[in-house]
C-alpha cells in the first residue's frame, strides 16, 4: 500500500470546509509524492455520541466564546470570509446522507457536491437539511448537477434504508476503529513504512506531511529587520 489520506467531512464542520480546501489546494502537489486522498462523508453528531461527547462548542459557554476567535483566525488562513448563519448548527443527516450516495453512485461528483453544500451554508445561509434547499445547493453548480432527474434521484435515495445504513456505519466504524471525536478526521497510511495514524482538525497538515515523509517549508519564522531598522532610527539621532 503506498500513501494515502481518508478524509472524514461533514458539511456542518466549519474545519471540515476549511480542510476540505486546503486539500483540494493541494491536491497536485500530493498527486506528485505518491499520496492519494479520499473524501468520506460521516455524520458529525453521530460521531459526537459515539465518542461521548455530546456537548458541541454552542453548548459549552467557554468552548462557543474561544469559537468566536478561533473561527475567525481559521477564516483568515484558509482564505474565507463567511459569517455563521442562524440556524446554525444543523441536523446534517440529509446532507450526509446525499454525499454518501453520491460516493457510491457518483464518485467523481463527490467533491463538487461537498462544495455545493459547504458553499450554500456558510456562504449563502441556506438550511440544507431541509430537501428543497439541498436541492437549490446542488443545483447551483449546474455544470456538474445540470440534469433535475439525476438530483432528485440523490435527494431520494438519502431517504433509503441502503444509504441511511451506510452512513451510520462509517460514523460507528471511525469511532470505534480510528477512535474519531470530531470532525475532520484524518487516518493516514504511510505504506512505505506499514504505518497508520490518525489525525484531527484542520491544523494538523504539517503533522501529516511529516508523518508522510513529505518535503515542506511551512511554519518556517523568517529574519526579522528589527536590529535593522533600529539602526536607522539611532543614525538619525
Amino acid at each position: 500500500m503506498g500513501k494515502k489520506i481518508e478524509c472524514y467531512l461533514d458539511c456542518v464542520s466549519p474545519y471540515s470546509f476549511h480542510a476540505f480546501t486546503y486539500l483540494r489546494k493541494n491536491a497536485a502537489v500530493l498527486a506528485s509524492h505518491g499520496v492519494e486522498i479520499e473524501y468520506i462523508p460521516v455524520f458529525l453528531g453521530g460521531i459526537n455520541v459515539g465518542s461521548g461527547q455530546q456537548q458541541t462548542p454552542p453548548t459549552l459557554p467557554a468552548k462557543a466564546r474561544y469559537t468566536k476567535y478561533d473561527g475567525e483566525q481559521a477564516q483568515r488562513y484558509f482564505g474565507h470570509t463567511f459569517e455563521v448563519p442562524s440556524f446554525f448548527p444543523i441536523l446534517s443527516l440529509l446532507p450526509q446522507r446525499a454525499l454518501t450516495y453520491i460516493k457510491q453512485s457518483h464518485p467523481s461528483k463527490l467533491e463538487p457536491a461537498f462544495l455545493a453544500c459547504v458553499e450554500a451554508m456558510w456562504y449563502r445561509h441556506i438550511d440544507i437539511s431541509n430537501p428543497e434547499n439541498l436541492y437549490t445547493a446542488l443545483a447551483a453548480h449546474h455544470s456538474v448537477f445540470s440534469n433535475e432527474a439525476e438530483i432528485k434521484e440523490i435527494i431520494a435515495a438519502a431517504g433509503t434504508p441502503e444509504i441511511k445504513v451506510r452512513l451510520t456505519e462509517t460514523t460507528a466504524r471511525v469511532v470505534e476503529d480510528q477512535g474519531a471525536f470530531g470532525c475532520p478526521w484524518f487516518w493516514v497510511v504511510n505504506g512505505d513504512k506499514g504505518r497508520a495514524e490518525p489525525f484531527f482538525g484542520s491544523d494538523r497538515f504539517h503533522y501529516m506531511w511529516d508523518f508522510l515523509e513529505l518535503p515542506r517549508v511551512h511554519l518556517r519564522l523568517l529574519e526579522g529587520k528589527v536590529e535593522e531598522e533600529q539602526g536607522k532610527v539611532n543614525a538619525k539621532l
